[in-house]
């Protein structure tokens, strides 16, 4: 989502990020309204065996583009996959995620879809990306969902209560978007984020700062946090430069958090909780 398919170094990021080690790619159909697929689609047409691609489908822009409908159907998910196809330049997705979702949803239908496609062998698994936990206790416990994706970081910590220790639970991979805050853990002047005041962003950052180093820079530290929990599968990280990129590549993923680091960086701010779809 943050790498504009106009970008006229957008196919070489994709490449280098390959390059460098990443290999889960996530994208969406109404993602710059299908350009962002088609991006990924050229970026990787030679290397289709090498990388994990992900899109989502759910969303319909209207034809005048003033906006989306959401549209929770069989009929729709099913029709949709095509043009997912098309643009990305294959003839299956690793990883096709519903684009949201409503306690209200026909979700039996939506599963019907997502096991028809399987079977077909367009798709190889599928999953949510979801913060509702009403929703997500639904398709884990009525569906073959292999994953979950939702906002989380130090300064969204709602998945923290209940949700990632129920997905680990049942085996259920979660992919952490947002794990920088929109830049306000490691660059961004601080501002208010969710229900946190432009003071306390300001006081995580800082917790954030503290353990960091030229050898662990702040970015490392934030994904780190993310990382650290079991249930999590993948940092899900925007990138937009080729600079950001390197940024990125430059830390080793595999070290983790210690107790006394995770403590400075949890107790820097009370944890907010999810107060609506519990």
């Amino acid at each position: 989502m943050s790498l504009e398919s106009q970008n006229p170094m957008a196919e070489n990021i994709l490449l280098r990020a390959l390059d460098g080690g990443i290999n889960y790619f996530d994208t969406a159909d109404i993602y710059q309204h299908g350009l962002n697929e088609t991006l990924f689609g050229r970026a990787f047409r030679s290397k289709r065996e090498q990388v994990i691609l992900a899109t989502k489908v759910g969303n319909q822009w209207r034809a005048d583009g003033s906006g989306l409908d959401w549209v929770p159907s069989k009929e729709y998910i099913l029709s949709a996959i095509h043009g997912s196809l098309k643009r990305l330049q294959t003839d299956y997705i690793d990883l096709y995620q519903l684009h949201g979702g409503t306690i209200q949803d026909p979700v039996d239908e939506i599963i019907e879809a997502f096991e028809l496609l399987k079977a077909e062998g367009k798709i190889r698994y599928y999953g949510i990306s979801s913060i509702r936990p009403n929703v997500i206790r639904e398709y884990v416990q009525r569906s073959s969902v292999i994953s979950v994706m939702m906002q989380y970081s130090l300064l969204d910590r709602r998945p923290e209560e209940e949700m990632l220790s129920y997905l680990f639970e049942n085996q259920v991979g979660v992919l952490a978007r947002g794990p920088i805050a929109k830049g306000l853990l490691v660059s961004k002047q601080a501002e208010p984020y969710l229900n946190y005041t432009a003071e306390q962003v300001k006081i995580a950052a800082d917790a954030i700062l503290s353990l960091s180093d030229n050898q662990h820079p702040p970015l490392e530290r934030a994904i780190q946090y993310v990382i650290n929990h079991p249930a999590i599968s993948a940092a899900v990280v925007g990138i937009r430069t080729p600079e950001q990129l390197e940024e990125v590549l430059a830390f080793n993923h595999l070290n983790q958090l210690n107790e006394d680091q995770v403590h400075i960086l949890s107790s820097a701010l009370p944890a907010n909780r999810y107060t609506l779809y519990r």
